[in-house]
């Protein structure tokens, strides 16, 4: 049977439930301990699909195809595990499920209410993901902060799952924020006090408060929390902010954190072993030499819109013994060329609408005529060959998103896209198999003849272009088995030059880097030598 550890937030959102959860998990499994987690995001939409980046940050896209909030991309790369759609829980999944059930006359005639029907459904997604995945330990972290109308039936779900499963067999893990005052020259512990009271009004008792702070808090202070709050004294653990969030199962490790879970839950695991994990941490603090990646896009004021890809960059800079800088430039207008003389590379990442798309189209250009290694990520794909065929003769060549009167559409919507209405969960997406060409770059770098990459994307090379682009040069080194889809393409003369219409950066992993990401980062670091 799965034991339950449940992870609440306090004070103010974003101070790192996801980071907290995915690292209490790495520790467990580091005790030999099988781990899954789910995401329960509070808000009414079905899922993050069609949600702006500016407002939630990244979408993250699973094997199965759910389009989910990106602490499940923190989950895979820290459990290094693949999780399925169901891990997502929102408020939208849980009501529809309700509703579908209320009309097919399931409840009997019943007056739905959100007690017991909405908190039964939530009790009964959860359970479903640790029968399905038959984990030891499900890792459940609630969004929001307690308080919020939006988490109570969520809140009042896990009070009752964690009666119905036993106290031994469910535990709460309360994250809050000390906040330092620095004219008064000292730690608050106010909030989360009241931050605490506020959860236990809805009859959860934490066994476990973790204090985020920008410093770290000394003994006193944690002794002053557990009184106040009512919880064991080794039962409060110090975060403060650390320079990677690949330090933070370090640093709970060294509090004792997974010896006082399993005390909590009951439960027995094998000498724990984070030296593999400690070996990549310290990998991931070289300082030099120092590779300097351009990321040309239209939301990079928020960097969690693209959080995936900047975690993927890390970990090929691990891998390749460098440390990488990311510099970021908004495509927004024409791209100042001063801009990239700097760099030793740049990156075209994913998103829709045409906002944006004449900065990626000058990156493009800027790296066929200048020999900069160029990597595009689905849209970014798709403006390399927009921007190829361009310089070939096809002056007016678009993608029918942008223009769909274009002349020449080198980007066209897939055919199954045309009569869909509904933009949510309406994409291609999920995993799809890609058969690689040999002697390409792609070839190479997943040293395989087929691979397995994820989607998202309504838009796809159009093969009417496809022979013609091919005898200018353009190298198509990625395809669908049926041979009907563009997966991946190339660039004859250029030392790196590869777009793909996949996002490989959901599977990368801080000890395992993407093999694209591998590679790009290796021709970035040549391009940089070879400049000396």
């Amino acid at each position: 049977m799965s034991k339950y550890i449940v992870v609440t937030g306090g004070v103010v959102s974003s101070i790192g439930k996801g980071i907290t959860a995915a690292s209490i998990g790495r520790i467990l499994r580091s005790y030999g301990i099988d781990v899954t987690a789910i995401k329960i995001d509070p808000y009414l939409n079905w899922d993050s699909g069609t949600l702006n980046p500016y407002q939630h940050g990244e979408v993250f896209v699973t094997e199965d195809g759910m389009e989910t909030d990106l602490d499940l991309g923190h989950y895979e790369r820290f459990l290094d595990t693949e999780l399925s759609g169901d891990s997502n829980i929102t408020t939208g999944k849980v009501y529809s499920s309700v509703i579908d059930k209320e009309r097919k006359g399931d409840y009997l005639g019943s007056c739905v209410q959100i007690i017991p029907h909405i908190t039964d459904q939530i009790k009964s997604m959860i359970r479903k993901i640790a029968n399905k995945t038959e984990a030891d330990v499900v890792l459940v972290e609630i969004g929001g902060t307690v308080g919020d109308i939006e988490s109570q039936p969520f809140l009042e779900a896990v009070r009752q799952l964690r009666n119905e499963e036993g106290h031994d067999n469910v535990m709460f893990v309360h994250v809050t924020y000390v906040p330092f005052l620095r004219a008064a020259g000292e730690f608050k512990t106010k909030p989360t006090q009241h931050s605490t009271k506020e959860l236990r009004s809805t009859g959860i008792n934490p066994d476990m408060i973790i204090c985020r702070s920008e410093l770290p808090i000394d003994a006193h202070l944690k002794q002053k929390i557990a009184h106040f709050c009512d919880v064991e004294r080794n039962a409060v653990i110090n975060c403060p902010d650390v320079s990677s969030i690949y330090e933070v199962p370090l640093i709970l490790n060294e509090e004792n954190v997974g010896e006082y879970v399993l005390k909590r839950i009951k439960m027995e695991g094998n000498h724990p072993d984070l030296s593999r994990w400690s070996e990549i941490v310290e990998s991931l603090k070289i300082e030099e030499p120092i590779v300097n990646i351009g990321i040309i896009g239209k939301y990079v004021e928020l960097e969690d819109a693209y959080i995936s890809i900047r975690e993927s960059l890390k970990h090929a800079a691990a891998e390749v013994e460098v440390k990488v800088h990311i510099e970021w430039i908004s495509a927004e207008d024409s791209i100042d060329i001063e801009k990239l003389e700097g760099l030793d590379a740049l990156l075209i990442p994913g998103g829709f609408g045409e906002r944006g798309i004449s900065g990626k189209l000058d990156a493009v250009r800027y790296s066929i005529e200048h020999k900069v290694p160029l990597f595009g990520i689905c849209l970014g794909m798709q403006a390399m060959v927009i921007e190829f065929a361009r310089m070939h003769g096809f002056e007016d060549a678009n993608s029918t998103e942008f223009d769909p009167n274009t002349k020449n559409p080198v980007i066209d919507i897939m055919p199954e896209q045309i009569k869909v209405k509904y933009m949510g969960g309406t994409m291609r997406l999920g995993s799809y198999p890609c058969n690689l060409k040999e002697g390409t770059i792609a070839k190479e770098a997943y040293q395989s003849k087929i691979v397995d990459e994820r989607h998202r994307h309504r838009y796809e090379f159009n093969n009417e272009y496809r022979e013609i682009l091919q005898e200018k040069g353009l190298i198509i080194s990625g395809i669908s088995p049926n041979y009907l889809l563009v997966e991946i393409v190339e660039l004859e003369d250029h030392p790196w030059f590869l777009g793909c219409q996949f996002h490989p950066e959901f599977k990368s992993r801080p000890n395992k880097a993407h093999p694209i990401f591998a590679s790009f980062m290796k021709a970035a670091y040549e391009n940089k030598k070879n400049k000396a």
